[in-house]
This record gives structure tokens, sequence and C-alpha cells, in this order.
């Protein structure tokens, strides 16, 4: 079963051209600012949209994504909510691939089958759950994939070639590397350590290889786009949106064009590392 994050990073690999893949916290600030900013991502050059679950315990997230998760949270989103942003985006687009992100506790307690099914019905392409290792699949990973869903696994810096293919062994869709050691925003990754990687990766998969953590502009976006299949654009448009609010991170006529220009400015750096298509 192909989804719709397969035949993007098919398609994009016809083109020649990496995907610009770009996060944002479901409901930030509200959950009808969240859902503008959603739809207005693929006019401005999004290939691939991943939606936050927020958390009250974002390990992995630095203080950007963990102040947006807890303004979600203030204004009363809940996973389900997130869900409802999905089927929202999906009333006028059919076809930009949806990836929820976040932790394995708030799907836990809403019920792994029924977020599956509601997942699924919703318009959901695929997960990131960066705290569920390999060991874990039963939980949520297997019943994921046979509910037509990619789970997507993230490797890092650290992630040897020992270990590298238990975290491939049930991946779909693309894998998810994460360019430097630490929190998300926490610093810039070095294009040429990040061509060496995707290549290592690569010896093991044939999945597309999407590249996050500190991509903050174009130039880098360009940089990471010549070495891998997707570039991945988080923290850096949660910072636009958050210095878009007002003093009471209340909602401003800027708050969506911060995200939107934020996203056509760095696409355009991804498009213009343009590649030839393989032969």
């Amino acid at each position: 079963m192909t989804t719709r994050i397969d035949r993007r990073f098919a398609a994009l690999a016809e083109e020649g051209r990496a995907a610009l893949v770009t996060f944002l916290m479901g409901g930030d600030p509200d959950a009808k600012t969240s859902l503008e900013i959603l739809r207005a991502l693929p006019r401005a050059g999004a290939d691939v949209i991943e939606i936050g679950m927020p958390f009250t315990d974002p390990m992995a997230d630095g203080p950007s994504i963990q102040a947006a998760g807890l303004r979600a949270l203030k204004a009363g989103m809940t996973l389900k909510g997130v869900l409802d942003l999905v089927r929202g985006f999906r009333q006028r687009d059919d076809a930009t691939p949806l990836i929820l992100m976040g932790y394995y506790n708030p799907v836990y307690v809403y019920g792994v089958d029924r977020f599956l099914a509601d997942a699924k019905s919703a318009g959901v392409d695929g997960l990131i759950i960066v705290d569920l290792p390999p060991e874990e699949d039963a939980e949520l990973c297997i019943p994921a994939l046979a509910a037509g869903l990619n789970f997507i696994r993230l490797a890092t810096p650290t992630t040897d070639d020992r270990r590298l293919p238990a975290v491939l062994a049930n991946t779909s869709g693309f894998v998810y590397y994460v360019s430097i050691t630490g929190i998300t925003g926490a610093a810039t990754p070095d294009p040429s350590r990040v061509g060496t990687a995707v290549a290592r990766i690569k010896r093991h998969t044939n999945l597309p290889v999407a590249v996050g953590f500190g991509v903050k502009n174009a130039a880098t976006a360009e940089a990471i786009a010549k070495q891998a299949d997707g570039v991945v654009v988080g923290t850096a448009l949660v910072d636009a949106l958050k210095r878009s609010l007002d003093a009471d991170n209340r909602v401003t006529a800027q708050t969506v064009s911060a995200a939107s220009d934020l996203v056509a400015d760095i696409a355009g750096g991804v498009r213009a590392a343009q590649r030839l298509p393989a032969e």
C-alpha cells in the first residue's frame, strides 16, 4: 500500500529535488489560527507537513517547541483537537502528506486502536513517535503499519551501523535524520557531515532520508537539500510564529504570514538545490 508520503517523495525524486518538510505544533497559538497556517503552508512551498501533538513533558524538544506545546495546551488543544485540525485541512487539500509527531503517552491514553482508526479516517499519513524505540514496535509501530500509516523513525549521529538495522526494520515513508545531538533548535547542522551520514544510512535502506534539527534559513536548507531527499524545518518556523504574537501570546494580523513567508523563503533555498534526476 502506497501512502501520500510515498507518492510525494517519488514525485519529487522524479523532479530531481528534495522535499521541504515543515513542522508546526497543532493548536499553536489557537485551533482556528493553527488551521489557517497549516492550509497556507503548501501554497508557500511545503511538500510534507508534520503536526505536533502537544504534550506536557516533551523531552526531545528545545525551549521553542516546548513553549509552543504549552501555548497550544493552554488554548485547549487535545489529541482529538489535533485530529480535528487534520480533518479541517483535508476538506481543502487531499494531496499534501500529513504526519503527526510527538510522544506516546497521549496516544496510549487515547487508546492505540481508537487512535489509529481515527487518525486514518481523519487523513493522517504517518507518525513520528520520538520516545518509542524499535524494541517497542509491537506497541504502536506494527499496528500503525497494519492500519496503512507510515511509521517514520529517527536516526541520529550516534546511531551506528550496528544499531541502524533495528531502527530501520519497520520504518516506512522516510528516515528522519537528526543532524545534531541534543534537543531541537540547538545548533546548525554541518552540511559536509550530513552528506556522509545520509550516504551511510542509504547503504542500509532504499527509503528517502530527510534531515532536520537546526535548519533555520534558505541557505542552510539549500546546502542540506543537495545532500538529502528532504529538509525538515521546525524550530525556526515555530519561532517566526511566536514573534508574531502579542505580549499575551495571542494571534495578530501578521501571524499566518509570519509562518508562510518563512516557508516560502526556505522553499526557495530547497528548490535552488534541484538536482538532475538519476538516469
